[in-house]
């Protein structure tokens, strides 16, 4: 169907609206079909600004079309769930009447195109979720990916995404706790940039976003609107090409003060019934926050668009929904108590305008000039948007990627462990993490470095532990494998810290759906995850999906980030990743194979991507992660650390890092076989006294355990089944803290 509809009139001094028909449809995103759909859904042609909203709303960003058929797999009740799924951000129970709000989201195309802003404004949409629920920021995570350091502007990318996401954290005063970041040629052309954070919050004082009430007012709240980040969520919805530099425009810029004010504004706020719900502006702007609302609400709203702030004149209706200027809220209070709100943000130096009202009629009524510019039924914009199954294929090349690689024999294990440490990929990451504060806020138990960061409660007996992962090359050799690693590893690091998993939140980055091998390979994610989620009994609560990621046709390698959230019934005997005191027993947990596909011994030191990756054994991991529960509770550990990429050897130095305390161990494995990654695997120690006990209570959960060593010394002290290594521990871990600032002082390629 084509349909040419004539330019609108516009008030004097507002340019007129282009003609929409189908060409200007496809230049904003949609399909033929999507767009033949909108004209049934108006029973006309769509305005220009009508066209620009929905082709946001539609967009893989905010309605995860190519996702949700998956997304429905995952679990996302359980006994601690309040809000799953849906809200800004999900809410569980943490005992004591508190709750914990948290949430991660992609910020990758901003990111790489402008990184600095990218990631700040990634920082600051992700806290704003949280505080949206009337939760108190507490702690904030990152998951970042890297290409390889010589790779055309990376440095200069690093570099921007470590001070963006410093700088902000800092000013706004949360703390980031931990995260994980990597570094792999996949990344070259298009940087993952995920953000975490966690709020807290008494029970009752937890907010939803679902607009309510006829008649209420609906105010806006915030920074002015500009023209920066317009287009923003149609923009992370494609794929990167030459051009990629000129989309500059749509990233938006962030003010961390402006942020401090809204969050305490909003906290304060939500302490009264006045409120009645709170969406942040993010993707899409005051388009996602008003139809998202009407919508989770059922109702419908009408907006004045000339009452909408402004930072400089002339920004048309189009370009008032789809800004994406930062630090903005819209809030639905009740009738008669606008004013009290009003005073409450005035207090803060906001600027606070009625904008509209929630109406019942089930449609989005706006108007600019004193005309209509926009008249919309609402759910079939925002719940009832397209949903596709894409086209899924198995990879041609997925025979040849998962054969049985040639593993070099390692003659030298500690010439291997050396090089291994010192690339980018397993080196100290201590030059990223000291440019952000960590101890902000004094709950911080446990910071970055660890296997899983802690905090207090405070007005609690208990604590929160966080771990984020995912192995891209493992989801690239066998994505539900891969998947199920993810989740099963950052259960793992809790349980290292004691902790019971509550909840977890995903960021599903992945290339361009429309390809049926990248379609394949979300699936499988997806499925992998939700079988290790059901295995654990742990509910998805939240989570993110970010697609398009690839450059020129070339994706990323799968990348499913995992965050998940558990309790610490106590921090009294809570025990460190690295080795506290000399003289104690070294017990290795878990079973050794041989199993290298994907492993960082073969990628880093070979350039070997290949075989399948290690087993997943769940009950395995579930009877593991049991054991160090009870060993951390009982106060029988000092040292508790995961075995994970890199393999024995490298955990082993890891644990030595950090504290002056060597080792000498002797263990049943080849040389080659320090840097085997088998999964289900951990480290502890213990007092002579203990270690009778805790043999006997590995026995109990069927947990291999076998004694192996001693703390102690100057030295890093291997011994094999053929051979033996003895490192000095000054010299090799002073290689492993310095490789990444060394590597980074080689000059910055913008």
């Amino acid at each position: 169907m084509s349909s040419k509809a004539a330019s609108r009139r516009s008030p004097v001094g507002r340019p007129a609206e282009p003609t929409v028909d189908e060409e200007l449809a496809r230049a904003h995103g949609l399909s033929d079909e999507e767009y033949e759909r909108l004209i049934a859904i108006l029973g006309r042609t769509p305005s220009y600004t009508e066209l620009g909203i929905t082709s946001s709303l539609w967009s893989e960003h905010c309605s995860y079309k190519s996702s949700k058929v998956y997304l429905r797999e995952f679990p996302t009740t359980g006994p601690y769930v309040l809000h799953g799924p849906g809200e800004n951000a999900g809410v569980v129970d943490i005992g004591d009447g508190w709750v914990a709000a948290f949430k991660v989201e992609s910020h990758n195309h901003p990111s790489y195109i402008e990184p600095y802003q990218g990631a700040a404004t990634g920082v600051g949409g992700i806290l704003r979720d949280v505080f949206t629920m009337g939760a108190r920021p507490v702690a904030c995570l990152d998951s970042l990916s890297f290409g390889e350091l010589d790779a055309p502007r990376m440095k200069y990318l690093l570099d921007g995404v470590v001070r963006g996401i410093g700088d902000y954290g800092n000013c706004v005063g949360i703390p980031t706790l931990g995260g994980e970041t990597r570094f792999h040629k996949s990344y070259n052309g298009n940087i993952l940039v995920n953000a975490f954070a966690l709020g807290l919050a008494r029970r009752e004082r937890i907010l939803t976003a679902k607009a309510s009430g006829s008649g209420n007012p609906v105010l806006y709240v915030g920074s002015r609107t500009g023209r920066d980040g317009i287009h923003g969520a149609t923009m992370a919805s494609e794929s990167f090409g030459e051009d990629s530099e000129a989309k500059r425009p749509t990233v938006q810029v962030g003010d961390p003060f402006a942020e401090k004010m809204l969050l305490e504004a909003c906290l304060e706020a939500a302490r009264c019934d006045a409120v009645v719900a709170l969406q942040d502006m993010g993707a899409a702007g005051l388009t996602s926050s008003a139809f998202e609302m009407a919508g989770r609400g059922g109702t419908g709203i009408r907006l004045d668009l000339d009452k909408v702030p402004l930072r400089e004149p002339g920004l048309t209706p189009y370009e008032i929904m789809l800004s994406e200027s930062q630090e903005r809220m819209v809030v639905v209070v009740r009738k008669g108590r606008r004013e009290e709100v009003e005073r409450i943000f005035g207090r803060w130096d906001l600027e606070v305008v009625p904008i509209g009202e929630v109406t019942g009629t089930g449609r989005a009524v706006l108007s600019a000039g004193g005309e209509v510019v926009a008249d919309m039924p609402i759910l079939p914009l925002t719940e009832e948007a397209p949903v596709y199954e894409r086209p899924v294929e198995v990879p041609e090349d997925l025979v040849a990627r998962q054969s049985e690689p040639e593993v070099p024999v390692v003659e030298d294990p500690g010439e291997v462990l050396t090089r291994l440490l010192e690339t980018p990929q397993l080196a100290s990451k201590e030059w990223i993490w000291r440019q952000y504060d960590h101890s902000v806020r004094t709950n911080t138990v446990v910071g970055p470095g660890g296997d899983a960061a802690v905090l207090l409660v405070k007005g609690s007996d208990s604590a929160l532990a966080i771990s984020s992962e995912v192995n891209p090359s493992y989801c690239y050799l066998d994505p539900r494998t891969g998947g199920a690693q993810a989740v099963a590893e950052a259960v793992r690091n809790l349980a290292c810290v004691g902790a019971e998993p509550v909840g977890l939140s995903d960021c599903l980055n992945f290339g361009n759906p429309e390809n049926p091998q990248v379609a394949w390979q979300l699936r499988e994610c997806i499925r992998g995850i939700s079988t290790a989620c059901r295995a654990f009994d742990l509910p998805v609560v939240s989570g993110n999906v970010s697609l398009y990621n690839e450059t020129d046709g070339v994706s990323i390698h799968p990348t499913p980030t995992v965050v998940v959230v558990g309790t610490v019934p106590t921090i009294a005997n809570l025990p460190r990743s690295r080795f506290t005191q000399p003289e104690q027993r070294i017990v290795l947990l878990g079973e050794t194979g041989a199993q290298f596909g994907g492993s960082a011994y073969l990628r880093l030191l070979y350039d070997i991507e290949q075989g399948r990756p290690p087993k997943v054994d769940l009950e395995a991991e579930a009877h593991l992660a049991e054991l160090l529960r009870i060993l951390v509770f009982n106060g029988q550990v000092s040292t508790v650390h995961d075995l994970s990429e890199g393999g024995f050897a490298v955990a082993l130095a890891e644990a030595c890092f950090g504290g002056g305390i060597g080792a000498r161990v002797q263990v049943p494995m080849t040389p080659t076989e320090l840097f085997e990654e088998s999964q289900a695997r951990a480290l502890v120690a213990c007092d002579r006294s203990e270690l009778a006990d805790l043999m006997e209570a590995a026995e109990q959960l069927a947990v291999p355990a076998l004694e192996i060593g001693t703390t102690g010394g100057a030295e890093v002290h291997i011994r094999t089944d053929g051979a033996q290594t003895q490192l000095d521990l000054r010299e090799l871990e002073d290689r492993w803290s310095k490789a990444l600032p060394r590597a980074m002082e080689s000059g910055q390629n913008r």
